[in-house]
């Protein structure tokens, strides 16, 4: 190597590690901005224990954990490969969305369980605030818990027996009824959040819920179609 060739890749190497060094600085002093600037008034910016974002954040994760249940109750219930993987992709995504949901009342200090509020108070909230939330099942009226129901859509305790008791198409049919009704009732909540919630970022990802379950209300209704049955009649609608 010739003694021009190591003075070039000496300066090449050093100007590499000036800009390395140079975009470090800059990315530490960004973030000390940043950290200096929401540092006054984080509590401020928290949504209250009682809004729609504390409201949907709690209500919801209970709403997803059933989701997760009855999709890993199903998977033990059947071969049927495509109700298999559709109870897989519901169980993961809703259970990462449960996990955002909960990470965000860590972050605002609430607690995941509200003493002496009813599930669905926040939706009750905003009708009494003049918001339109016609058509939600939650708003005809003060949703009546009953075996383990707490919110519309949801299964009851003896409906969750039934499956763990079903196997192969009758335990198909049940959990794709079962969850049609879930993500019907989901959805309502979900545009209610989309609707009354403040936090941008959840209110993104309540779209995204209304966008998703959509789509696999769709697919469910087809595989329903396929087992020579359809969502069961007048459930969370």
């Amino acid at each position: 190597m010739t003694e021009r060739t190591r003075r070039v890749r000496w300066a090449a190497g050093s100007a590499v590690a000036l800009a390395l060094l140079f975009a470090g600085a800059a990315t530490v002093a960004s973030a000390r901005d940043d950290a200096d600037h929401h540092a006054a008034a984080p509590a401020a910016r928290a949504p209250a224990a009682d809004s729609a974002d504390a409201g949907f954040a709690r209500d919801m994760a209970v709403h997803h954990q059933q989701a997760v249940e009855m999709s890993f109750i199903v998977r033990d219930r059947t071969e049927d490969e495509d109700v298999r993987r559709l109870a897989y992709d519901i169980a993961n995504t809703q259970a990462s969305q449960r996990g955002m949901l909960l990470g965000w009342l860590d972050l605002w200090e609430l607690p995941k369980a509200a003493a002496g509020q009813e599930p669905m108070a926040w939706m009750a909230a905003g009708r009494h605030s003049g918001h339109d939330m016609a058509g939600m099942p939650g708003m005809k009226g003060a949703y009546e818990a009953h075996d383990g129901s707490l919110m519309p859509g949801m299964a009851t305790r003896t409906e969750l027996e039934q499956l763990r008791r079903a196997s192969g198409r009758q335990a198909e049919v049940l959990y794709l009824q079962l969850m049609t009704d879930h993500h019907r009732g989901g959805i309502d909540m979900a545009r209610g959040c989309a609707d009354l919630c403040t936090v941008k970022a959840e209110k993104r990802l309540a779209r995204r819920m209304v966008e998703g379950q959509h789509s696999e209300l769709e697919a469910m209704a087809g595989m329903l179609a396929e087992r020579g049955a359809a969502p069961r009649p007048g459930k969370a609608s």
